[in-house]
């Protein structure tokens, strides 16, 4: 990487996505600082070789001196994801956390470009309204409080219509949804928010679906399939070994086709208002749905509770860019022990919006461990031995019953 632009300037580098928000910031920024742009695209899931090209292609052509590109999908499982998954994160027993999860990750890539270019400032296109202005500039001021942040779409408050006709009128390229949708996209799904999710009624129309436009229009006809895990990490699908990012990547496409995964997810934002916003995660579902089965078969229910204690805990720091929160650390210590024996297939079938998980097995099952039958067989006991323990677990509401009995007397 080079360490100044041509003419000698220090470059300001812009967290690009490609959107409309930082299509507009590339030329914008130029323009009103005198200060060249490098932008910097870091790949969390969704980009394609060809998507790529027209990222790279479009920021130049909006006026970028230079375009990185930076593949971070399997540090992005590594550092957020797999724990999502380990604690069956679901924000609102509803959002999987779709993106938003990743943005720390992202903003600890681009500082280390910015560092590496010799440059003091760093630009984003969130909105003072939203979440990731939080995550963006709570991880950067931990990560690198020597370097400046540069928020213009925030600070100067500009509406989407305004930076659509800042760039018609210089003709310069228009993302292809334009200002009617602001689409986020990442490896574990897709967020979509139009003028539909600024109210609490109603919903997107189909058009507006990213993943799975065509799903219940020309629906797919049910498949099985078969996922493996190994210490509650998914490596495996229909018997082929793959990465865990493989496997998300597989399972989107699959699901994608059956509207798996889609919702609208109402909830409480960073900064204290209700937000709502749709999102398509056809991986995730399956995911989250298969491995929550396969931990039911294999972990105590003491394992279970104490888990489900500090996962709902541990989603709402990552949703609020507190990943780098050493409690973090912590928590996924207790994660990664819960998961020793969460290995095993799991068997699911999938429908059109619906992903029904049909059965689990592993060599650690604890239903296979004992000798007795549900509802069918004693096995460690006997008949006996249950009357006692029926006798004893009634106690405490025995004794309640018979306090209010002699008190009334």
């Amino acid at each position: 990487m080079s360490k100044t632009s041509p003419t000698g300037v220090q470059p300001i580098v812009l967290a690009y996505s490609g959107g409309l928000d930082t299509s507009f910031l590339v030329p914008w920024v130029a323009e009103n600082t005198g200060r060249p742009v490098i932008t910097v695209t870091v790949d969390t899931g969704g980009i394609d070789a060809a998507q790529a090209k027209t990222l790279h292609e479009r920021a130049l052509a909006l006026g970028a001196i230079d375009h990185h590109q930076i593949d971070a999908r399997a540090d992005y499982f590594e550092q957020v994801l797999r724990f999502l998954i380990m604690g069956n994160v679901r924000r609102g027993n509803l959002y999987p956390l779709c993106v938003g999860a990743e943005r720390v990750m992202q903003a600890q890539t681009i500082a280390r470009v910015a560092h590496e270019l010799g440059t003091n400032m760093i630009a984003h296109g969130c909105t003072a309204a939203g979440n990731d202005q939080v995550r963006f500039e709570v991880a950067l001021r931990t990560l690198a409080p020597d370097l400046e942040v540069f928020a213009p779409v925030r600070d100067q408050a500009f509406k989407r219509q305004e930076e659509l006709d800042y760039l018609k009128e210089r003709n310069l390229p228009i993302p292809p949804h334009g200002a009617a949708y602001s689409i986020n996209r990442g490896l574990w799904g897709v967020t979509i928010g139009g003028t539909e999710t600024l109210t609490s009624t109603g919903s997107i129309p189909d058009s507006a679906w990213v993943l799975s436009k065509d799903a219940f229009d020309k629906p797919a006809m049910p498949q099985h399939h078969s996922i493996h895990f190994e210490k509650g990490r998914p490596v495996g699908l229909d018997g082929k070994t793959m990465t865990p990012v493989e496997v998300i990547e597989r399972l989107e496409e699959i699901g994608a086709r059956f509207g798996i995964g889609r919702g609208i997810h109402l909830g409480d934002t960073i900064i204290g208002t209700k937000g709502r916003v749709a999102f398509e995660a056809p991986a995730a579902d399956i995911l989250l749905n298969a491995h929550r089965e396969l931990e039911k078969l294999v972990t105590t229910p003491r394992q279970q509770r104490i888990k489900d204690l500090v996962a709902g805990p541990y989603g709402d720091l990552v949703h609020e860019g507190q990943l780098l929160d050493p409690v973090c650390r912590d928590i996924e210590a207790l994660l990664l022990s819960s998961q020793e024996r969460v290995t095993g297939d799991v068997h699911v079938l999938l429908r059109p919006g619906s992903c029904f998980v049909e059965g689990v097995e592993s060599p650690f099952s604890l239903m296979k461990a004992s000798k007795g039958v549900y509802g069918e067989a004693v096995g460690e006991w006997t008949p006996q031995d249950a009357l006692g323990f029926s006798k004893i677990v009634a106690l405490t509401g025995v004794f309640h019953r018979r306090a209010g009995e002699q008190a009334s007397k």
